[in-house]
């Protein structure tokens, strides 16, 4: 489509389908836009558009509405962004800031981008291969049972408790904290995953007392056995990170854009439910190299998600994770202000990700 005319048309039937839901007739452009044409150029280059495959008419004597097609060269056009409010820039700032662990930050992160959009926010779990080791605390919890945290860098926290055949006392802890940290921290996440044999794992659950590792003789043999434990934990909840998750905020929003979907929102709902297919479409969509990535319709890879968009980012890239947060709602969305919201809230997670 080379006429730029076309392309003005066209922008004003999306604009304006989108602010009313209502399919858009030659005069109501020629009364809200600035078009210096009369109403029959306007069904004209109308009538190219449809042709084209850029519109269509839903209805005999029914003005037009945007295709998949029409929706994706309007995003491709698209120069002109409108900046977030000083009140939205509040918002991200005050309720994802760097306070609390990575759950509750990517919690926060959902509940402000779905608010900016109305719509169904969700955000990818961090893939921290690529992170490191910052910390590991060991903590008792009674005469034999000790928790083991680890914290990398890119702010993910997971722990685990571990029931020891003896007591241990609070200094024989410190011995056991300072081992495993001088051991791990550090250390790239994958390349502990790397090195994990069924003989390092396995020993956590049950207490069952295994060949001490490497190292245990500065803490003294009598502790090999909780050392064992406590290094075998660390590896278990390093191979814990890998775990793909998915936090969905902004649902009930599908519910106002019901008429929309029609028989088409039980298959979305369900969807929903199965993470696995959220995963593949988000990681479908870092193939697109994009900064901001867009698929509009029948360019979802799942058949469910066929008339809705889905707005993406990647964010974490630096802080040593990759992942992705996305915007998914019908296609009749506002695609400069989603976008907007998407690129600045991902931005912002990844200064708090580099940060912590």
């Amino acid at each position: 489509m080379n006429d730029s005319r076309r392309a003005q048309v066209l922008r004003a039937i999306v604009e304006d389908f989108v602010a009313t839901n209502e399919p858009v007739g030659s005069k109501a452009i020629v009364q809200r836009h600035t078009l210096g044409v009369s109403p029959a150029t306007i069904r004209n280059d109308m009538a190219h558009l449809e042709q084209e495959g850029y519109i269509a008419q839903p209805h005999t004597s029914a003005g037009r509405i945007p295709t998949d097609l029409g929706y994706r060269m309007f995003v491709d056009r698209i120069d002109d962004f409108k900046p977030l409010t000083q009140a939205e820039r509040r918002a991200i700032f005050q309720l994802i800031d760097g306070n609390g662990d990575l759950d509750d930050m990517l919690d926060r992160t959902v509940r402000v981008l779905s608010g900016l959009t109305h719509q169904v926010a969700l955000i990818q779990y961090p893939t921290v291969s690529r992170a490191t080791i910052k910390h590991i605390e060991v903590v008792g919890l009674g005469p034999n049972r000790i928790l083991v945290v680890l914290i990398t860098d890119a702010g993910q926290v997971e722990q685990k408790v571990v029931i020891t055949p003896g007591v241990i006392d609070d200094e024989s802890l410190r011995g056991i904290r300072d081992e495993v940290n001088t051991e791990f921290s550090g250390q790239k996440l994958s390349k502990v995953m790397s090195t994990v044999t069924p003989s390092t794992t396995g020993a956590v659950a049950d207490g069952t007392e295994t060949e001490p590792l490497g190292g245990a003789n500065s803490v003294g043999a009598e502790l090999a056995a909780a050392l064992t434990q406590v290094r075998a934990a660390v590896t278990d909840l390093v191979i814990a990170t890998r775990e793909e998750r998915i936090i969905m905020a902004g649902t009930a929003n599908l519910a106002r854009s019901g008429r929309e979907f029609g028989e088409k929102m039980a298959p979305i709902l369900e969807a929903f439910e199965e993470q696995v297919v959220l995963l593949k479409l988000l990681t479908s969509m870092a193939e697109d190299q994009e900064e901001i990535s867009v698929r509009i319709g029948r360019e979802n890879t799942h058949e469910s998600f066929s008339s809705t968009s889905l707005v993406a980012a990647e964010y974490g890239h630096d802080a040593g994770s990759s992942a992705r947060l996305a915007v998914l709602g019908p296609t009749r969305m506002d695609y400069p202000t989603t976008i907007t919201a998407v690129r600045a809230v991902a931005k912002y997670v990844s200064s708090v990700l580099d940060q912590s």
